[in-house]
């Protein structure tokens, strides 16, 4: 990992959708040198979609390391997954993964049911996985890329949590990936800051129908984070000044944003709900 005083720095490199971890050059810090975990989550049972690499990987890892069992679903990255679950499993714990196309609704309640079963139960949902098609003119924004852009990054938020909720009880949490362009948007990134826009109403409004059930739903909006999405998403040019417009001249790295998933599904947050920490390397936005 690149130090905090000067610009991450990454070479050229590019990959197809949805990328894959172990093919990146640096591979992200998942987690840091000397974090110590507390059992903040022990006895927990999470489900973190998009849990085998990037921000997500951190997520299982950290949730891991306090104490929670993981359940991951993924795509097709099949190494990356099974590097996942050797982390999690290093830390004492139990972690099954399911590979899967969230867009199908009916896989999604297949999911969520089968780690329930598996793990003895559910408590925290993280809602992670996305895809962004970077496009420099409105007029290359296809249909068919709208369709796959919402149908993964929105569309399987209302199948998991709806599945969810049959198994979550007061003190459980569900955290939604968002992220910075929800607010201040992107101009080569439409349909994809569009369907993070809505990630922020959907915890909005989701967390006001669920308080009355003591279910916590909050989510977290990172900035430019070194994940696989990155070189599978820009030009080799682009990686290589990622992240350094921002305040701090770098990017982040998934163990950076992680601990804030923590922190939201402990009991350190029983008092917040529809709220968004911004991870994003000092950006200010507006709530």
């Amino acid at each position: 990992m690149e130090t905090a005083s000067r610009p991450s720095q990454f070479p050229g490199q590019q990959q197809s959708q949805p990328g894959e971890e172990h093919k990146m050059n640096p591979e992200p810090e998942i987690i840091r040198e000397g974090y110590t975990g507390s059992d903040k989550l022990k006895g927990k049972k999470a489900l973190i979609t998009g849990g085998d690499s990037g921000i997500g990987r951190s997520v299982a890892v950290h949730f891991a390391r306090e104490g929670a069992d993981i359940a991951i679903i993924y795509y097709n990255e099949h190494r990356d997954a099974e590097d996942t679950k050797k982390m999690v499993e290093q830390e004492g714990v139990k972690c099954i993964v399911i590979s899967g196309d969230l867009k199908d609704e009916d896989f999604c309640r297949k999911a969520v049911i089968s780690t329930a079963e598996k793990l003895g139960g559910l408590n925290i949902v993280v809602n992670n996985a996305a895809v962004q098609f970077p496009a420099k003119d409105f007029k290359d924004i296809t249909a068919a890329q709208v369709r796959e852009t919402f149908e993964t990054n929105i569309l399987p938020f209302f199948y998991v949590t709806k599945e969810a909720l049959n198994y979550l009880e007061e003190d459980d949490s569900i955290i939604n990936t968002t992220s910075v362009t929800a607010y201040r948007g992107s101009v080569h990134l439409i349909d994809y800051s569009s369907t993070k826009g809505a990630i922020v109403s959907f915890t909005r409004s989701t967390s006001g129908m669920l308080a009355e059930k003591g279910i916590r739903v909050n989510g977290v909006a990172p900035g430019p984070i070194w994940t696989p999405l990155i070189p599978a998403s820009f030009s080799a040019d682009e990686v290589a000044k990622f992240g350094q417009d921002t305040p701090m001249k770098r990017a982040g790295q998934p163990s950076e944003v992680a601990p804030a998933y923590v922190f939201l599904a402990s009991q350190d947050a029983t008092y917040i709900t529809g709220q968004i920490i911004h991870i994003n390397g000092g950006e200010m936005t507006e709530s």
